[in-house]
């Protein structure tokens, strides 16, 4: 039978239960149990591919075409296998459900409440992935903090479902803060003990507290919290400030919070946690041979987790190539003045990114910044939007093509060399209608991007409305700038690179949602290698 984990948090938010999630899993899968991890996020939108990336940092989109909550991407990065749609649950989709049911009938007549019909409709997807038979524990995020409104359903859920499966079968962590009072030079436990208190008033007894620390738990603090939280002090596990988010799986394997989930879920013993490539992993990381300097030319900068699995893949690629990567980045607004002063701002960077986006705010910046990188022979590396304006760049500075324009940017544009897609012209909804999810791409032989992947077919993720305009296709290629993926079924440009160049290459998918520690991609490895020199 699947055992169920449940991890909410107290006292703040942004405590990292998605990387203390990510962690035990990886601890749990490396000791050969199977294991998989779902968020549940209390918002209202259905999913959060209409949120600004202000608000809640990236989309993570998954193989299947989900639109998701960045968790689910250190989720992969960490155990190194591929989440979907069942992986991430919001209240509005939760609702979405119940509402639709409603008007269909299913419930007779009856008054349609929070308790039981929403609540069930949280317990019925809370383990719906235990029931596929491919796992010995699911591991439940519950966003949001104890206490919160919005929260409510969701702990009177993981309530009833401990009564259900039984304490044998499911447990809650409870990810806690313990702040240190400089003044009074000591750490202090109240809050976590009234965030407990809180948690138990709702019903819910912790089995485990994970506390975030900036300073070591001793004997006696660990004694008090276990004592008023009523756990064992053998649960009481320390979650001290890292260095990188990476060196937490061995912390907390130090403080045996993998022992701990074991012994109280009865489950069968096991090998010791196998983590030799992880150790290597790390290893590389923090000793670097090289180091690189490169700048993101972005619109969101000033909220580093909108292009978190960017900076991620970078940490993936810098130590496959014992290579520190120093990524700096740059608001592309600041490069909208004069094309001097655009290089003077870029001259030290050894690689340029131009990161993805929608919308015309930026743009002239990312197109002078592309400029100089083509101009000056510096490896260039454009994401979704990225590639677009490299074509409209090319289009403008390279093939005369004055005023083309992405229609996006500009709808009256007499070369519209990037076009919204024929099927996306239709479409009046935003939520979830972009093209999204896995597509096939066939690369051609003696392309950078062939050398990169060393094979000919690969697959990866979208997310966009526009697409490059196979009309203008000749031209390009005549002057230099090559089609090198295409997809085979639609004939869609997937990559494109310019020829007489050091490393120029522009791709319509998104690369660093399949970036992982055991498997960075590709085109990052190469990116950061040919920015080595």
């Amino acid at each position: 039978m699947t055992k169920y984990i449940f991890v909410t948090g107290g006292v703040t938010s942004s405590l990292g239960k998605g990387i203390l999630c990510a962690s035990l899993a990886k601890l749990l899968q490396a000791r050969g149990f199977s294991v998989t991890i779902q968020k549940f996020d209390p918002y209202i939108n259905v999913d959060p591919g209409t949120l600004n990336p202000y608000e809640h940092g990236e989309c993570y989109v998954t193989d299947d075409g989900a639109e998701t909550d960045l968790d689910l991407g250190h989720y992969e990065r960490f155990l190194n296998i591929p989440t979907s749609q069942a992986n991430n649950v919001t209240t509005g989709r939760i609702y979405q459900t119940v509402i639709n049911q409603e008007r269909e009938g299913a419930y007779l007549g009856k008054t349609v409440q929070v308790i039981p019909h929403i609540t069930d409709e949280i317990k019925r997807r809370m383990l719906l992935l235990g029931q596929t038979g491919q796992y010995d524990l699911v591991i439940t995020e519950l966003g949001g903090t104890v206490g919160d409104i919005e929260s409510l359903p969701y702990v009177e859920s993981v309530r009833q479902l401990r009564w259900e499966l039984g304490r044998d079968n499911c447990m809650v962590i409870h990810l806690t803060l313990v702040p240190y009072l400089n003044a009074a030079k000591e750490l202090k436990t109240k809050p976590t003990q009234h965030s407990v208190k809180e948690l138990l008033s709702l019903g819910v007894q912790p089995d485990v507290l994970a506390c975030r620390t900036e300073h070591p738990l001793g004997p006696d603090i660990r004694r008090k919290l276990a004592q008023f939280c009523n756990v064992e002090t053998s649960s009481v596990i320390e979650a001290i400030d890292a260095e990188s988010i990476y060196d937490v799986p061995l912390m907390l394997f130090k403080e045996r919070l993998d022992s701990v989930v074991i012994s109280k879920l009865h489950l069968r013993d096991t090998k010791e946690p196998n983590l030799n490539t992880w150790k290597n992993f790390l290893s590389k990381l923090k000793n670097p041979m090289h180091e690189v300097r490169i700048g993101l030319i972005g619109k969101y900068n000033e909220l580093p987790d909108a292009y978190k699995s960017i900076y991620e893949s970078f940490v993936h690629a810098g130590a496959v190539n014992e290579c520190k990567v120093r990524v700096t980045p740059v608001h592309a607004e600041e490069l909208e003045g004069s094309y001097k002063d655009v290089g003077k701002t870029l001259a030290n960077f050894n690689g340029i990114l131009v990161a993805p986006g929608f919308g015309e705010r930026g743009i002239e910046g990312k197109l002078s910044a592309i400029r100089y990188a083509r101009e000056n022979n510096v490896p260039f590396f454009g994401i979704c939007l990225g590639m677009q304006t490299a074509c409209v760049e090319f289009a403008r500075n390279v093939l005369n093509l004055a005023g083309a324009s992405s229609t996006e940017v500009n709808p009256n544009t007499p070369h519209p060399v990037i076009d919204m897609m024929n099927e996306q012209k239709l479409i009046t909804q935003k939520g979830g209608t972009m093209r999204l999810g896995a597509y096939p791409c066939e690369l051609k032989k003696k392309s950078k991007a062939m050398a990169a992947y060393n094979t000919a077919a690969i697959s990866e993720r979208h997310r966009h409305r526009w697409e490059f305009n196979n009309s203008y296709l000749e031209q390009f290629e005549k002057a230099g700038m090559m089609a090198t993926g295409v997809n085979p079924d639609s004939r869609l440009v997937e990559i494109m690179e310019l020829k007489d160049h050091r490393w120029f290459v522009g791709v319509q998918f998104h690369p660093e949602l399949k970036s992982t520690v055991e498997n960075p991609h590709p085109l990052f490895v190469a990116f950061v290698k040919a920015c080595m020199g």
